[in-house]
């Protein structure tokens, strides 16, 4: 296919042709009167009067009101009305004298967004599909047969030195060479298969599509990528092709693909989780284009930058926030939200320290050091003294061709993967919970330290060593979590207890610096941003949570956040720095803007027995039936673990056995099967968990046992397989296996969906990376969860989140870094975006033209 240049941005008409689109303008009288008849029909409620609250008097919630929206869009005639504008204007009389001719976004709130791509060539046919799925499944069975042929020889070598003294010389001459390898590999490859990325338009599944692929998994597998945030990191982005200049600190593990389209400025700063890849997946094509940051710039934590953006000279960019294509931030301005727009809000939080040249050469050089002269040699050391000091490990690694077929073989391999699992769980707990005290020792909270130096050493060792994905998986969602993270060093006291304090995933900076009030809740994806960076310098903050608080999923909650007491945090909402602490209100939207902190319907929902959903009298009920079934729901955990572990253990023992008389054949061999094995034997635990309680639409208490269900399906199941499929077309099929509605030719570049089987997908649709489906919401004791349908040949952007009970036409965009709140319609063929999702463009590309 020959590749075609990316179109040139173009600023379109800001949301003003929005309203026009709705027809002829009506009578405000007329609106009004339309208004209350359409909200009468979704609260139930007659006669609403035109200056009742929506929430207060008539007792709506997010929810309803979203059934509102859609109603008042499917009206011909009507102005539409978003989200935002019902909690802005709570009243039928206010609502209309907002929306009725009025275009908000012509005021300067929003930037100029950009127009629909233009429509792609048709999508090819099973054949290239199949072709596709065939080849990049030799890549990687060629890739993985490679490395592992050259560790198993390597360590043979190493191991067969005389003494300790010529073991460890090799190990360090053997360990130097393999990590050489593996880290020029991939930059070799990307000059031979790429050479310089250009802006091009790729169509998924092509050749091209393979080759592209093929880069992007060897650049983020690359052993350099654990060296994120250190200059060994911005060393190897601009051995890929990077403009990157001096000073640059990049703290994103989301590794950017088409470097050479990304230009860091002088001193420019990347906080964590920021997605700039300088791709995106668009209608089944992998569009490519620039990112650029001028000297000084700043881009927060968990915020987007979509193609063809760019940040001047000092220019900031704040947490969960987002650049749309085409966006830009003029030199010295400061900008938040999603699509962002202008702010005063200054988000460097500390003042720069001395971190030359000198002092990043040295840090790097450590690092190297450390790797080849202590974790490798170590790592073999410790291999070696497990096969030498435990008989039944040595067994089950080496056992010979005719203890295969012995019953005695089995049971002592049971026993030695028993030791291993469960022998390095214990030890990482205690690792966890000792040595980062100890460590925290040499940090003062908010004293400025330079970067790259001793104190940065500890800070990340902190870091690293108490955030466990086991761990906190293992523990969320139910008691036990409060314990583990206050051995962690978390402030939680007192604590109310619900049983459901915390999900399965909470990360932190530092856990001595983190507090969380009595009665709060949190639900999963809460990132708790302790430390503050500048390009040069940081400092740890203690980051204090009030009391009685809820917070949604997926929120970054920084340093200076301005919250207290008895908040609402919606799901990605994002935190204030500045301005009055917010106290007693909810918080909805990047940037955020205040709602209720809870309507009549939030309680309406009652535990089993029929007591109140939430509060003391319900812990004494109902927590130690909850905490009993959460103690089996963790064993399932760990065995379903273990069980996986043993068998892995014996497929790769066969494979080491047979090598002697297949060779390379018999370590690919070993490589599928034990892809095939982890598929059926997850996918067979997840249709397990499921069979009994399947997961369908709820309203319900955190104490129904029908949540608890929840919870186990939430725990038990792996997915962390499934990004290994990423980008090609064996995902859909996974998917379907465990029981998502999914069309044909879907492009899945790395999207999540929580309930897979409340999920439905049309054909060739279009996923990106860092992409969600969540058919659930928590708030406080309630639990609420519906099927959300996407229709065919819609785009879902990097880093967009779907709520529950959304409905998204055929045809339809959602733009990166959105937020599609629950019970929302997105009309067919329009382009939505924003946090919270309104309507961005009338209609999005027209129908794909044949080729010629």
């Amino acid at each position: 296919m020959t590749e075609k240049q990316i179109s040139a941005v173009r600023p379109p008409a800001e949301e003003a042709p929005d309203r026009e689109a709705a027809g002829p303008p009506r009578s405000s009288t007329a609106v009004e009167e339309a208004f209350t008849r359409l909200l009468a029909d979704v609260t139930h409620v007659h006669p609403v009067s035109v200056h009742a609250h929506f929430f207060d008097e008539l007792g709506a919630d997010s929810l309803v009101m979203a059934h509102f929206c859609a109603l008042v869009r499917k009206h011909g005639g009507l102005p539409p009305v978003s989200i935002k504008d019902v909690y802005r204007h709570p009243t039928v009389s206010s609502l209309v004298t907002a929306v009725a001719g009025v275009n908000e976004g012509a005021a300067g709130e929003a930037a100029p967004l950009p127009s629909p791509a233009p429509s792609r060539p048709a999508a090819r046919g099973a054949p290239h599909h199949v072709l596709c799925g065939v080849l990049q499944l030799l890549a990687f069975l060629v890739y993985s047969c490679l490395v592992v042929l050259a560790a198993t020889r390597g360590y043979a070598w190493a191991a067969a030195g005389s003494g300790l003294g010529e073991q460890y010389l090799r190990a360090v001459v053997f360990g130097a060479a393999a990590f050489a390898v593996l880290c020029v590999f991939p930059v070799v490859a990307k000059w031979v298969l790429v050479g310089r990325w250009k802006p091009v338009r790729l169509r998924v599944w092509s050749l091209p599509y393979v080759r592209f692929w093929i880069v992007r998994t060897l650049i983020r597998s690359d052993p350099l990528v654990v060296f994120v945030g250190s200059p060994l990191y911005v060393l190897y982005l601009r051995a890929l092709g990077a403009k990157i200049g001096r000073g640059v600190t990049v703290f994103s593990r989301i590794v950017p693909v088409c470097t050479d389209l990304l230009t860091l400025g002088d001193g420019a700063l990347i906080r964590k989780d920021a997605y700039f890849p300088c791709y995106r997946a668009h209608d089944g094509l992998i569009e490519t284009g620039p990112v650029s940051l001028g000297k000084d710039a700043v881009v927060g934590e968990a915020s987007v930058l979509d193609l063809g953006t760019w940040l001047g000279d000092g220019a900031q960019l704040g947490h969960a926030s987002a650049l749309h294509s085409g966006q830009g931030i003029p030199a010295g301005e400061h900008w938040h939200g999603s699509p962002a727009q202008r702010t005063g809000t200054d988000f460097l939080a500390v003042a720069p320290a001395r971190c030359g040249t000198a002092r990043r050469v040295l840090h790097g050089v450590v690092q190297i050091l450390a790797a080849l002269l202590v974790y490798l040699p170590f790592s073999a050391a410790a291999v070696s003294f497990l096969l030498a000091h435990s008989p039944q490990l040595a067994a089950t690694v080496a056992p010979g061709p005719a203890a295969i077929a012995d019953w005695p073989f089995y049971a002592e391999a049971l026993a030695a993967t028993a030791l291993v699992f469960f022998g390095g769980l214990a030890l990482t707990l205690l690792t966890v919970t000792t040595l980062p005290r100890l460590l925290d020792r040499a940090l003062t909270p908010d004293r400025v330290y330079p970067l790259y130096g001793f104190h940065f050493g500890v800070y990340r060792a902190i870091t690293l060593l108490t955030n466990r994905r086991f761990l906190t998986r293992l523990f969320g969602d139910s008691s036990a979590i409060v314990h583990y993270l206050g051995a962690l060093g978390y402030r939680l006291r007192p604590v109310e207890q619900t049983g459901s304090n915390f999900g399965t995933e909470v990360r932190h900076d530092s856990p001595y610096l983190a507090s969380v009030g009595s009665g709060t809740m949190v639900a999963d994806g809460l990132s708790i941003n302790n430390a503050d960076f500048s390009s040069t310098s940081f400092r740890v903050h203690r980051v204090s949570i009030g009391p009685r608080n809820f917070l949604g999923n997926r929120i970054a909650y920084p340093s200076r956040g301005r919250t207290g007491d008895n908040c609402l945090l919606a799901t990605k909402v994002m935190v204030p720095v500045d301005g009055e602490i917010r106290q007693g209100v909810g918080l909805l939207g990047s940037p955020s803007f205040e709602i209720p902190r809870s309507v009549s319907r939030d309680g309406a929902v009652d535990p089993p027995d029929g007591g109140r959903p939430h509060g003391a009298a319900a812990t004494l009920r109902l927590l130690p039936a909850k905490n009993r079934h959460n103690a089996v729901t963790m064993a399932w955990y760990l065995a379903v673990r273990w069980i996986h572990f043993f068998v892995l253990t014996l497929i790769l023992t066969v494979a080491a056995e047979a090598y002697g008389v297949f060779g390379p054949l018999a370590v690919a061999a070993g490589n599928l099967c034990v892809v095939v094995f982890s598929i059926a034997y997850l996918v067979l635990i997840e249709r397990a968990v499921t069979a009994r309680h399947p997961t369908v639409p709820l309203f319900c208490s955190i104490y129904d046992p029908r949540f608890w269900e929840r919870e186990r399906f939430w725990k038990v199941p792996s997915e962390g397989y499934l990004r290994l499929f990423n980008g090609t077309p064996f995902k859909p099929l996974v998917w379907r296996l465990l029981g998502v509605r999914i069309g044909r030719r879907v492009f899945d570049d790395g999207c999540h969906l929580t309930e897979r089987t409340m999920v439905a997908i049309g054909d060739e649709c279009t996923l990106n990376a860092g992409s969600i489906v969540q058919c659930h919401s928590q708030e406080d004791g309630a639990f609420k969860s519906d099927r959300t349908a996407i229709g065919a040949r819609c785009t879902i952007g990097v880093g967009a989140l779907v709520h529950y009970g959304v409905t998204v036409g055929d045809g339809a965009v959602l733009a990166p870094d959105s937020f599609l709140m629950k019970g929302t319609t997105v009309p067919q063929g329009e382009v939505w975006g924003g946090n919270p999702a309104r309507r961005l463009h009338g209609t999005a590309p027209g129908p794909r033209r044949g080729e010629p």
